[in-house]
């Protein structure tokens, strides 16, 4: 089948364009425009398609029914149609070598970064549930890891700390061939350096003191599968030339062992650190360098793809829901106020954030004031309630006689007042009854502020009421403390 299609009514234009691709080396055929639609609809895509560009109408109806093909329109300069954007570009004739190239990249490209088909739904759900984010710089993560999955090629993941480089590498040897093997990830920094052979190569009984048995590394349980080396930036020189020569003859020996040990392991190590700076320092082994350096994948900063942070945060409530079965929400304000946030520990700085915050206001709604200072970079809802009177007053008169405050949905007081409980009896000329609670409620506050060295918190606890509902009621009848 060809790869490239011309459709043109021009039998001179056909037969030059046909003789310049050919002499490039690529395969293609030429059809008439009533030809096309035939050739379209039994190949499906092309890599390429040609059209001649001198009847609009017809370059219009072909380009519309077969939106899966990259079309180049030859010889015509009409403006490209913007609601046509499989049109990639124009040649205008005579046609040279270096547009000609042009042209049929911009075509590579239109399939290349199309949405990928070849893995299945499966596949790309979990792709995009552990890589959230809609932003260029993860679009360009996950085309890398199907890109790479399907080889055998060692891969370096590098990136900030709390990027995720774990989870590139998990998604790597997902969308492998070893997926049915074991992934085993080691982090090269979190163990000695004395220990990290044993670790990593298993060590024989009797190798070396408290080896009471044999042992199997990490090498050996990641047969089959995926070995992650973790911050492969700490590991010591003396280990960085061990590793050098399993990645080379890919064989090893146990630690105090002399039997080879044939290893088929896919190497995917990480690292926060510039191991190039690394290098000029001699602090790591430019040979081993480009044995892991053979495909590197940046993993983003969380400040370099902001646009992402909704769905991260959307992604990372669902998760907690699933663990906890409690939910949270986000005002826009709040996520706004996130958004300017530069997150210098990246996806793991707002992943504790937000299950800080699912302790703290479970099942809530967080505005930009319940977010840590240091979140707040927007202004959030100023509301402050403003209570009935008649609810103040029964608030205090509760307050007065040590019960417990009546829900704000106006429910009667769980135990009624007794009549003996009255500090004053009724008289016959009868009294104002507001007033009289408002001078037994200053009288008692200052009495209280007296008794506690006008310390308001102390205050409020003798009262049995909470210390803003104090400061409330002071402000209100003007008192000052001492």
């Amino acid at each position: 089948m060809s790869n490239i299609l011309i459709i043109s009514e021009q039998t001179a234009r056909a037969h030059n364009l046909k003789t310049i691709l050919s002499f490039i080396g690529e395969e293609c055929v030429a059809v008439s425009f009533s030809e096309s639609m035939v050739s379209l609809k039994t190949q499906g895509v092309f890599d390429a398609v040609l059209i001649d560009g001198d009847v609009a109408e017809l370059v219009d109806d072909v380009v519309s029914k077969f939106p899966q093909n990259p079309f180049v329109v030859v010889g015509s300069s009409m403006p490209l149609n913007e609601e046509r954007p499989n049109i990639v570009g124009h040649l205008v004739e005579p046609v040279t070598y270096p547009v000609l190239t042009q042209m049929l990249h911009r075509c590579q490209e239109y399939l290349r970064l199309r949405p990928n088909t070849k893995i299945s739904g499966a596949s790309k759900t979990r792709l995009f549930r552990s890589l959230v984010g809609k932003s260029e710089q993860i679009q360009s993560v996950r085309h890398l890891i199907e890109q790479v999955a399907q080889s055998e090629a060692n891969v370096l993941v590098l990136g900030e700390s709390g990027t995720g480089k774990e989870v590139i590498a998990r998604n790597v040897h997902f969308l492998s061939n070893r997926k049915d093997g074991p992934f085993v990830p080691v982090n090269c920094g979190a163990i000695p350096g004395e220990l990290l052979e044993s670790e990593l190569f298993g060590h024989e009984k009797g190798s070396f003191t408290g080896a009471v048995n044999s042992r199997k590394g990490r090498f050996e349980l990641a047969e089959g599968g995926t070995l992650f080396l973790d911050e492969i930036g700490d590991m010591p020189l003396q280990m960085q030339v061990k590793l050098l020569r399993v990645l080379q003859e890919r064989l090893y020996e146990r630690v105090g062992g002399v039997k080879p040990i044939k290893c088929d392991v896919r190497i995917i190590a990480a690292t926060h650190r510039e191991l190039e700076n690394m290098i000029a320092d001699g602090k790591f082994r430019e040979d081993l360098y480009y044995r892991l350096n053979v495909f590197p994948i940046e993993s983003p900063a969380l400040r370099e793809r902001k646009e992402d942070i909704p769905l991260l945060l959307q992604e990372l409530i669902a998760r907690l829901e699933r663990e906890s079965e409690q939910s949270l929400k986000f005002t826009e304000s709040a996520i706004n106020s996130l958004v300017e946030h530069q997150w210098p520990g990246n996806v793991r700085e707002l992943s504790n954030l937000v299950e800080r915050l699912m302790i703290l206001f479970p099942n809530q709604v967080i505005d930009v004031p319940d977010l840590p200072i240091k979140y707040q970079y927007t202004d959030g809802d100023s509301f402050k309630p403003d209570y009935p009177e008649a609810l103040l007053e029964r608030e205090a008169l509760l307050s007065l006689y040590g019960e417990s405050p009546a829900d704000l949905n106006g429910q009667a007081m769980s135990q009624p007042l007794e009549k003996n409980s009255v500090p004053s009896p009724l008289t016959s000329d009868g009294m104002n009854l507001k007033e009289y609670l408002s001078e037994l409620e200053i009288s008692l506050i200052n009495q209280a502020l007296e008794q506690q060295e006008g310390v308001v918190a102390r205050a409020a606890e003798a009262l049995g009421m909470r210390r803003t509902t104090l400061v409330e009621k002071m402000r209100k009848y003007g008192i000052v403390k001492d």
